[in-house]
Parts: C-alpha cells; structure tokens; sequence
C-alpha cells in the first residue's frame, strides 16, 4: 500500500520542516536532501522511480548555522517518524548533511548517496563574504551566478529554480552558508562506514569532478559515478542516469541492511 501522511498530521511532526512521505508504508525509508537555495521539488525528476519501491522522505532544512545542527534535524525527523535505520540522498548542502550522519551516528545509516557535492567546499573566507552580500542585498544579488553553475548552458527550464532562490529568505539563505564556510571533514572521511556512492556531474564548476574523486578515494569502498552533460544539479539535467544509479545503488544495499 503507498500513502502519503497527511499535511495537517506532519505539520505537528517538526515546526517549519514541510515533512513529505511517500510510497510504500513497509517500504526501506528513503530521505532525500536538498541543495541550499531549493525546495525538495528539486526531487521531482526521483520521486515517479523512487516511490514504487521506497518510503520516500522529503522536507524543507531549517535554517542553521552548522551542518552538525542540519544533521542533529534528520536524526530527529526519523526518531520522530519511527525509522529506525534509513538510507539518505543528498545534493550540495545536503550530501554534506548525509557525510555528518554517517560520521556522528553510523547506526542510524542504511547507505548513503553524495551528489555533487565536497568534503570542503570552497574557502571559508568566501562563504563568510557571500553570506554578508546575501544579508545587505538578498538573494538577488547571487541567484542568477548561482543559476550558472547549477545547470549547463543546453538547460533551458532555469525558471522555476530561479524562483526556488529568490524564494529562500536572506537570513535562511546566509546561515546555509555560514554552514558551508565551517565544512571541512577531509580528515574523517575513513570513518565512514556506510555503502556509499558518490555521483558527480561532468561539467560541475561547483563541486568538480576532482572534488567527488577525493570522495570516492577516501570514503572505504566507495563507488564514482560520473554524469555527462550535467552541472551541479545532476538529478535535474540527466534524471534518468542519475535514477538509474541511485536505483542500482539503493537495491543493491538496502536488502542487505534491513
């Protein structure tokens, strides 16, 4: 049987979270996390794949200053929805949210999926810069560059992730990138101990190519799938390659950890 809880039942679940679940009730849960400056309607292209077989988790992040609070908020999301164990696909942002989980509590983490994302992205000199230029101007002032690096030039449905940024409250905004600024786990990823797949778009300026090789080649027994003709929004620009590898990556592993 597939159900989706209803709103007014998740509304009491977590303030501000928007809690979506969908597909099978008995099926391995499945969360999913977004990019800083979407909504999880940037999982539209994965969820007609995912909730067939899975429970598929969706939600809005809170705004926090540090991915260790972004990942203390799924920890409780799944302590509230009863998950026990669950596996996790993040993007940007959110993979770096899925790498603290499987850092602080392994035991809660099935298998894990890194899209496009870095151990340390960036300096944090220039996220500290950028969250100041977001606070005095909003985002305005870094939607269209950010729009830029997140699809190739041969995307041409940029409207609605556009209005996705320019949606996102300034202050919300500049916490998720004070969050970045404070990332860096270069040093810990032999840690992890989850199944994970690393999934990189080919023409990425973001997070490059190079940045999910070095995940790859320190997270233990990890796995590198690189999309051709897709940006740092992956999922969206090639939605088949990416479901097909998430799929392969998911079946593979969740029948194992249950």
């Amino acid at each position: 049987m597939r159900v989706e809880a209803p709103a007014s039942t998740l509304r009491h679940l977590m303030d501000n979270l928007a809690i979506r679940v969908r597909g099978p009730e008995t099926g391995p849960p499945l969360i999913l996390a977004n990019a800083l400056g979407t909504s999880s309607e940037m999982w539209a292209p994965q969820i007609p794949a995912l909730i067939p077989r899975y429970r598929v988790i969706t939600y809005e992040p809170k705004a926090r200053p540090t991915v260790e609070a972004l990942a203390d908020d799924v920890l409780e999301l799944a302590r509230r929805l009863d998950l026990g164990s669950f596996s996790f696909c993040g993007l940007s942002l959110g993979a770096m949210v899925g790498i603290r989980l499987a850092l602080s509590a392994p035991e809660s983490l099935g298998c894990l999926v890194l899209a496009c994302t870095s151990a340390r992205f960036g300096t944090p000199a220039e996220w500290h810069e950028r969250a100041d230029l977001v606070g005095a101007r909003g985002l305005e002032a870094v939607a269209h560059d950010a729009l830029a690096k997140w699809f190739t030039p041969d995307f041409a449905d940029v409207a609605p992730f556009l209005e996705m940024q320019l949606a996102t409250p300034r202050a919300d905004y500049a916490l998720g990138l004070e969050a970045i600024a404070g990332f860096d786990v270069r040093e810990e990823l032999g840690a992890v101990r989850a199944p994970t797949l690393v999934i990189a778009g080919a023409e990425d300026t973001a997070t490059t190519a190079a940045d999910a090789a070095f995940l790859a080649e320190h997270i233990p027994g990890a796995r590198l799938v690189l999309i051709e003709g897709a940006a740092h929004l992956a999922n969206v620009e090639q939605a088949d390659e990416f479901n097909g590898a998430l799929l392969a990556h998911l079946d593979r592993w969740t029948t194992r950890t249950r």
